[in-house]
């Protein structure tokens, strides 16, 4: 039997107590396989008071008033709670009024930084508090990223966390501190190589967490294998690509799976009429479902294309309002459900105004999110024209319910999704190369071509429904990349 691993997931949101995108849903379903697979796992996140229903999710408080010794001069005071995701794998929370308690939204305070420098260090010594010795601790993104830094000095002797290694998982390289990383002035950037300010210094908002995270950890990952080729590269390196080339041996690429679970027609509670590959003519029973919801017309012969991801230039929603006046003129409705760029959504909005019968946008938020399914169930094509795509799961739960992608060739997309032929009738998608709008009409036009085409259609949306993008594999390939983890922590001697 091979040895279990006793391993700690450390992320910023994880649904579904706290969630804003892909990464509440990877610090969900990740530990859960996990734990499925056997191994003893904990997650430890931030208890977002105005966020998250204390009631509903049955959190336990376990530790209070526990003080932190952020640095030399300041101490600070948590409480911690507990509560079950699922049998055997707990979830513990980190409270503080002042940090974590006062917004209602996750992010996008002034000190993002001093907060997750209080969340990292609340972290590990949470995992002392309740003598987890762990094999591994997994950072997720840069809210973690200082936790590798502080396992180092400040927690160094900790008798708890010495033999735990470190893996840090990057989920998107734009995203590494609280604030914009090119808005740092160049005299302000963080080399990594210094100690940490103290709690209370402004500068402290000027540390790169991610940057600490590469330089520190055991073993860094990305979200897909291609993006962890892409990063070493200037252009979705994001500054970071030299840092990482000197790190390439320890940077792999895992792709993100969704739970399969949580996403199946066959049994989903949120959509209109349940199917499965097997019977997927009644996915059209969705599809006028969605279409009177949206008070779109009514007619299963006309090709649905639906938008779920957030409305960013780096979803290419600037490449679909190039085209957008074209697509109005074709045989098609679109559904675009999301929340983001404002002059975006502006756009987007008029264009709706002006077909009204063509075109529906919907607001995300959390009681619209149910819709996101549903709109899966009934659509024909997913649009993603990413400019970048470290994995995305949008992509994932459409081929769950039979809505074929149309994404750009890059991270994670090009992983997942095969360019479909007529001929050989291999593919399970449609995708282009370079990010312009020319390319991208292109693309549309070939799935729209195809859909006419009934036989066809049906064979390529089962198909996307059958493969597993499940997260046992990825789960599996995650053990694999502990131990090697474990490996280079043991030959590194730290």
């Amino acid at each position: 039997m091979p040895k279990k691993l006793k391993i700690v997931s450390i992320a910023s949101e994880v649904d579904p107590y706290s969630k804003t995108g892909g990464l509440g849903d990877v610090a969900r379903s990740l530990p859960k396989s996990l734990t499925r697979l056997g191994n003893k796992v904990i997650i430890i996140t931030p208890f977002y008071k105005k966020f998250i229903d204390r009631k509903a999710h049955k959190l336990e408080k376990i530790y209070s008033d526990v003080s932190l010794h952020i640095d030399k001069k300041n101490e600070v005071k948590v409480a911690y709670y507990r509560a079950e995701l699922m049998p055997d794998l707990e979830v513990y929370f980190v409270s503080n009024d002042k940090y974590f308690s006062r917004r209602k939204n996750l992010y996008g305070s002034s000190h993002e930084n001093a907060r997750f420098y209080l969340f990292d260090v609340a972290a590990l010594k949470l995992i002392s508090l309740l003598k987890f010795k762990a094999d591994i601790i997994h950072c997720h993104d840069w809210h973690a990223g200082l936790i590798p830094y502080l396992k180092k000095t400040r927690f160094k002797k900790s008798q708890t966390l010495a033999k735990a290694a470190t893996v840090y998982t990057i989920h998107n390289m734009v995203f590494q501190m609280g604030q914009a990383w090119w808005e740092v002035p160049l005299k302000k950037k963080d080399k990594g190589i210094k100690g940490l300010p103290l709690f209370h210094d402004p500068n402290i908002e000027y540390i790169n967490f991610a940057k600490r995270g590469i330089l520190e950890a055991d073993v860094i990952n990305t979200v897909s294998e291609t993006y962890a080729e892409e990063i070493l590269n200037k252009s979705f390196g994001q500054d970071l690509h030299r840092v990482l080339k000197n790190r390439k041996h320890k940077l792999f690429g895992v792709v993100n799976g969704i739970d399969y679970k949580d996403f199946n027609p066959k049994n989903d509670p949120s959509i209109y009429k349940n199917y499965d590959h097997k019977n997927i003519k009644r996915k059209k029973e969705n599809k006028k479902y969605i279409q009177k919801l949206f008070k779109l017309p009514v007619n299963e012969d006309v090709p649905i294309l639906c938008s779920t991801s957030r409305i960013a230039f780096q979803k290419g929603f600037d490449l679909i309002l190039k085209i957008i006046y074209q697509l109005m003129r074709f045989d098609l409705q679109i559904i675009i459900i999301g929340s983001g760029d404002k002059n975006y959504i502006k756009e987007l909005k008029k264009v709706a105004k002006k077909y009204p019968e063509k075109l529906a946008i919907i607001p995300s938020h959390e009681k619209n999110q149910k819709y996101e399914t549903q709109v899966y169930a009934g659509s024909d094509l997913l649009l993603l024209p990413s400019h970048y795509e470290p994995c995305g799961i949008n992509q994932m739960k459409s081929f769950r319910y039979g809505c074929v992608p149309i994404v750009r060739n890059t991270g994670g997309l090009s992983d997942t999704v095969i360019n479909f032929e007529p001929g050989s009738k291999k593919g399970n998608g449609f995708t282009f190369k370079d990010y312009n709008e020319k390319e991208l009409l292109i693309a549309i036009t070939r799935a729209l071509e195809t859909f006419k085409y009934k036989k066809v259609w049906r064979d390529l949306a089962c198909r996307g429904m059958k493969p597993s993008f499940s997260w046992e594999l990825p789960a599996k390939k995650y053990i694999q990349l502990y131990k090697k983890a474990i490996k280079f922590k043991k030959e590194n001697g730290k």
